[in-house]
């Protein structure tokens, strides 16, 4: 897991090639393999590979969706708050476990926050791709996740790179 997260960066840039279905199977399972709080399993995925709810979804923020246009998969993570007192979290990890798992199948991914941002006028990014992917009303969309094969190198950061200060042992101020 060490190495999936050395080489992992954010790619904005991706080809047009298509992800095999047997990729994107593996991709669902591993989702569906993430973590929940109590295992109150409050969280929804759509996966969405049609080309022009892409470039929909690419719109649902005024800065930090664009990406998605070339994505090729695109998996919007959505849940019911109602299910869970921390579905947030709940579907943070299951961005991250979607994410090591692309990563260890040759693709590339990035995350685009949607909850508490703005779409345009008076609806939020989260309400608008609630809409467009047809979710149930009290549903929110918190993030979603672009995937590919990715059209641009980045090498992941090296380790001289990490702040190191931020690690803290036993307490906060022992350091």
């Amino acid at each position: 897991m060490l190495t999936l997260l050395r080489q992992r960066r954010s790619i904005r840039k991706f080809t047009e090639k298509k992800i095999e279905a047997e990729k994107v199977d593996q991709l669902c399972e591993a989702i569906l393999r993430a973590p929940t709080s109590r295992n109150f399993q409050p969280c929804e995925f759509v996966f969405v590979d049609e080309p022009g709810l892409l470039q929909k979804l690419a719109t649902a923020k005024a800065h930090g969706t664009a990406f998605l246009q070339s994505a090729t998969l695109a998996i919007v993570i959505a849940a019911d708050p109602q299910k869970s007192d921390v579905w947030v979290e709940d579907c943070s990890i299951a961005a991250f476990t979607v994410q090591l798992a692309a990563e260890e199948l040759g693709l590339k991914s990035c995350w685009a926050q949607l909850r508490l941002r703005p779409h345009k006028g008076e609806a939020s990014a989260s309400e608008y791709v609630r809409k467009l992917v047809d979710l149930p009303d009290g549903f929110e969309a918190p993030m979603v996740i672009g995937i590919g094969y990715p059209d641009e190198e980045k090498a992941g950061h090296s380790r001289e790179s990490l702040p190191d200060v931020k690690i803290h042992r036993n307490s906060y101020r022992a350091n």
